[in-house]
């Protein structure tokens, strides 16, 4: 009788110990049970209302950078493409405009002037205010400059004009000399004004479309 006592307190003990029941509403069990899949910065990410003059920007490169980041097209994920050849870093944060596309096959390029350097894969809203028409290798490869828009000290600007002129030649240089210890050679032509961006980036944005209509098609 003592022992089975003992046998009952004990089972007693370990059941004041169990966890408690937890009902999981239909949210938790659906989050739990669903096979996410990872979005596309360049085809998930929308381009924002106010596209083509004001765009989402996703940063690749952070301001002050030597490392070359750039989109991997298969995963999404943004990989190190190099270290820089050069003794130069990154003047501003650099990246790519979601949805859109250009004849190199890759999404329209930007670089954006703000006070704080950006962590690669965030992105920002931008304002386009310039064009820098560049040949890399004997290829079109055009930069959008443009600022934060939501950056107080650069929101304001709306033309390249607007700049110190140092900034434009900062600018200008470091993409003239970047790859040149890689034998490499880049030309940088005079730069244009905002409506000009602003047609590149609204051009890159119907090839985007185009190239979509395409491929379902396919």
């Amino acid at each position: 009788m003592e022992s089975n006592k003992g046998e009952g307190s004990a089972k007693e003990a370990s059941g004041s110990h169990a966890l408690p029941h937890i009902v999981l509403n239909e949210r938790i069990l659906s989050s739990m049970s669903r096979r996410s899949v990872a979005a596309h910065p360049w085809h998930d990410l929308e381009i924002g209302p106010g596209a083509p003059s004001v765009f989402n920007c996703v940063v690749e490169i952070s301001k002050g950078s030597k490392v070359k980041y750039e989109l991997d097209k298969t995963s999404g994920l943004i990989k190190v493409d190099r270290v820089l050849y050069s003794s130069v870093v990154y003047p501003h944060n650099y990246g790519f405009i979601p949805r859109t596309i250009c004849e190199d096959s890759d999404p329209m390029d930007v670089l954006v002037l703000m006070q704080e350097p950006i962590l690669p894969g965030s992105f920002l809203r931008a304002r386009a205010i310039g064009l820098m028409p560049m040949i890399d290798q004997g290829e079109k490869d055009d930069k959008i400059i443009a600022v934060c828009a939501d950056d107080p000290e650069f929101r304001h600007y709306k033309e390249l004009n607007d700049l110190p002129p140092h900034r434009l030649a900062e600018i200008r240089r470091f993409f003239e000399d970047y790859k040149k210890n890689e034998n490499k050679s880049v030309a940088v032509n005079d730069f244009l004004p905002a409506e000009a961006a602003i047609s590149a980036i609204k051009y890159s944005m119907d090839l985007y479309a185009s190239y979509i209509v395409e491929s379902l098609r396919q």
